[in-house]
Order: C-alpha cells, then structure tokens, then sequence
C-alpha cells in the first residue's frame, strides 16, 4: 500500500498484505498469508513465517476508530517468527531472536533469545545462524556450527567476540 518502503532483494509470498507506512529491510522473506499492519518496522534479514500474525492496535473494535493509537513494533536484524505465531503490538523483537511456531508473543524478546509457547516465555538462547546454543556450563557458549563465542551479560546475551556470525 502507499507511504510504504521495502528493501532489495526481499521475498513476498502469496496473499501477504503490507499496510501504509510500514518499513521493510533488506532481504525479508515474509512468506504466504502475512498482513503486515501499519506500525510495524522489520529490519535486515528477518524472517516472518507462514500465516503469522502481526498487530497494531492492543484493544480493537470494529465499531471504534483506532487509526490514532496505532501502537510500533520493531522487528530487530534477523529475527524469525516461526509459522502462526502472534506478536502483539508495541514490542521490540531483539537481533537474531527465534520466535517459535505457533507462539504468542505479548512482551519484549531479547537478542538471541528463543521464545515458544501461549504467552511465549524465554526459553533458551539461538545463535545467529539458528542453533540452539547450550549455555548449560555457565555463562558463555559456542557455537557448534559457526563458533561464534556467546557471553551472558545480566539478563542478555551477546557476541563475546566482534565478528560476522552465521556465515
């Protein structure tokens, strides 16, 4: 629709709506059966699966007009949103973040966390390159199919090390 931007080398499936004013990066793959409702912001290389769900309004009335409390949701560099999963407007979903199949997602995600399950809840942690990482020992991990280094740092994770991850 118009006052939209979508970036290069995105892939737009089947019957995928994207609302005015929405701000699509680089290299998105949305796949069938998607509405990507005003308000919403995905940046580099996310991934939004089959038939899932974005909203922009948190109490909606057919009746009533909301256009003006329209709420934002940022999708961060690439994230994945598993197929028919929900997200709730006026969330940020972190860097990388893997939103499981089927989940409902009503708070914020952090980067590199793994979330699943109605409300989703954390967890785990991914890589960049979409391994579950085993942070069992304690606060640090590697990757089993990259290497890239992982440190908790508090409640998040990050790249212990500063390199490109996943390739």
């Amino acid at each position: 629709m118009k006052d939209c931007t979508i970036g290069e080398r995105c892939n737009i499936g089947q019957n995928v709506v994207i609302s005015p004013g929405v701000v699509i990066g680089n290299n998105v793959k949305i796949q069938n059966n998607v509405s990507v409702y005003t308000g919403c912001i995905l940046e580099d290389d996310v991934f939004c699966g089959p038939s899932m769900v974005f909203t922009n309004v948190v109490n909606p009335r057919s009746h009533v007009i909301r256009r003006d409390e329209y709420k934002r949701t940022l999708v961060r560099q690439g994230a994945s949103m598993g197929a028919n999963s929900t997200i709730v407007c006026g969330i940020t979903i972190g860097r990388y973040a893997f939103i499981g199949a089927g989940a409902v997602v009503t708070r914020d995600v952090p980067d590199y966390g793994l979330v699943y399950g109605s409300p989703a809840k954390l967890r785990g942690w991914i890589c960049a390159c979409g391994i579950k990482l085993d942070l069992a020992g304690g606060g640090s991990a590697v990757c089993g199919a990259c290497g890239a280094s992982y440190r908790t740092n508090g409640s998040a994770l990050e790249l212990s090390e500063n390199r490109e991850v996943g390739k």
